[in-house]
């Protein structure tokens, strides 16, 4: 059976345990041993289930070559507890599996975990506020709003009303967005985002969006200092200061400027089991409960790097300020140690890398409930931001700036014209109804002419078209707009101008017109034979 790759969606915690478990099933060898003066078929040692399973996923892409043969251990138990493997004498339910020489067989069938079925639902589409319909109440004539500024040329293209093709228009008011507005569209176009990342129709079974608070989003993207990390407004959230203080001391060993104390033997272990034990104590991981299974499912995009980094940035911007700090803080910290040659060895029995993905993976991504593979994921996971976390838990740029940009849009008046295209994220307007005497004065405002004006400099100036078609769009112009031509061209001197007559050129004269002199006839006699 070869292994294949589970990408991101639902279940993917289960999908992997059914996987590892047909694997191993598959590929584990069967053979005949002996016991206390008895023979057993079709069993396997403890020692070479974790030889096996361990190079099983030290192969497999979901997994890679960072699980280590401790890990590897503690899935077995989790196979013994489960009755995935059970002893020659029929016995499991219990993690007393040791890597040793104890027999286990196979049951005659390995339980695989079921889950339900994925509902068909279509694609999500993410609906915005409408921000043109009236408020009920009061008049929205004094509301404040900026004046539109948009290409010429792209308002020829789009709404050139003086070639006859649409013959009205009006201004589209737009309510000023609140706070609440702009947080709500950060909300909906960061989960639109990820959506498409990951590739998913919908984020219902990996993501409760509810739990998603979009005063955290734009707070993660707006209040950071210069090295991108996030400053707190409730200073009392923010890590102890002895924390950081023995975090600054590992990662610049050996001169640890803010510790006053003598060093000693061992004294960096000790430095480092104080940072362990904080973080070990927290009664929810980095990432919390809540996000566990849209960062599981986020692993199932490691094979593009590119896609993983920018699903893991957007999906570090849901965390909590106070959690999105302390995960820069540490995972920077945990990259930095693993690179310091001068720091010595932190464990005699692993490298330091390994170490660090060993004991802060549970800090940073656990399941609130008991997940088979939790371990495993966590390392994965942890592996994967130590060697891109300048990038991951950067704010995404080209996120931010279409954000701001479609909030910048929906802060705009706009013109619409009868039959042009619709706004994509708005209901077309209503053209035909009774407006108050606050707009019509607003719309008669020379700020609300500067698109008309910029449209009729653009006819004026265009030169691929002849002088007869643009005689004919400046007189539609001019029949429907007197105010604002009246502007361009106050004298008909001003309009005689741009189509000056041209002078016309005496003919040359042709060699072949030339005559002689007119000479008077001359009357002859006639002879008569």
């Amino acid at each position: 059976m070869e292994p294949r790759l589970v990408g991101p969606g639902p279940y993917r915690a289960t999908r992997l345990w059914n996987e590892i478990i047909e694997l191993f099933r598959a590929g584990m060898p069967l053979r005949k041993h002996r016991c206390r003066f008895k023979s057993y078929e079709r069993c396997f040692k403890a020692s070479e289930a974790v030889e096996c399973l361990h190079e099983l996923l030290g192969s497999n892409q979901n997994f890679g070559p960072e699980v280590t043969r401790d890990q590897t251990v503690k899935l077995l138990k989790k196979f013994l507890k489960n009755h995935v493997i059970e002893d020659i004498k029929g016995r499991w339910g219990k993690e007393d599996f040791e890597d040793d020489g104890r027999l286990y067989r196979f049951p005659p069938s390995s339980p695989l975990k079921s889950y339900p079925k994925k509902p068909s639902c279509g694609k999500e589409v993410i609906k915005f506020p409408d921000w043109d319909e009236p408020r009920a109440g009061p008049s929205q004539e004094h509301i404040p709003v900026k004046s539109i500024a948009m290409n010429s040329e792209m308002w020829y293209k789009r709404h050139s009303i003086a070639i006859g093709e649409v013959p009205a228009c009006k201004l589209v008011f737009r309510r000023e967005l609140t706070q609440t507005n702009i947080e709500e569209i950060w909300k909906s176009m960061t989960l639109s985002r990820l959506q498409k990342v990951l590739g998913l129709d919908s984020l219902d079974e990996v993501l409760d969006t509810k739990l998603v608070n979009s005063k955290h989003i734009v707070q993660n993207v707006y209040n950071v200092n210069k090295q991108g990390i996030v400053t707190l407004e409730d200073k009392s959230k923010e890590l102890p200061h002895w924390i950081l203080s023995a975090m600054k001391c590992l990662v610049n060993w050996p001169s640890c400027s803010d510790l006053k104390q003598p060093t000693y033997s061992g004294f960096e272990r000790d430095v480092f089991k104080t940072i362990v034990d904080y973080f070990s104590q927290m009664k929810e991981p980095l990432l919390t409960f809540n996000f566990f299974d849209i960062f599981v499912s986020v692993l199932g995009l490691l094979q593009k790097p590119s896609k993983a980094v920018e699903a893991l940035q957007i999906s570090c911007l849901l965390l909590p300020p106070e959690n999105r700090k302390r995960l820069q803080l540490l995972v920077r910290m945990m990259a930095r140690i693993s690179l310091n040659q001068d720091l010595p060895r932190l464990s005699e029995s692993v490298r330091t890398r390994t170490l660090m993905v060993q004991v802060f993976s549970r800090c940073i991504l656990c399941s609130k409930d008991e997940i088979d593979l939790d371990e495993l994921l966590a390392a994965k996971l942890v592996s994967f931001l130590m060697d891109n976390y300048q990038e991951i838990l950067s704010v995404p740029s080209a996120l931010k700036s279409s954000i701001e940009d479609h909030v910048v849009h929906l802060q705009r008046v706009q013109i619409k014209y009868a039959g042009a295209d619709s706004d994509a994220t708005l209901p077309p307007p209503s053209f035909c109804h009774q407006m108050t005497t606050g707009e019509f004065e607003y719309q008669r405002a020379p700020g609300s002419q500067e698109p008309l004006a910029a449209l009729l400099e653009e006819i004026v100036m265009n030169k691929e078209i002849s002088v007869k078609d643009k005689k004919k769009k400046l007189k539609q112009f001019q029949k429907s707009y007197p105010e604002v031509y009246r502007v361009r061209f106050p004298s008909p001197e001003t309009e005689a101008m741009l189509f000056p007559e041209k002078t016309k050129q005496k003919p040359p004269i042709l060699m072949w017109a030339l005559k002689k002199p007119f000479q008077p006839f001359h009357r002859t006699r006639s002879f008569r034979m």
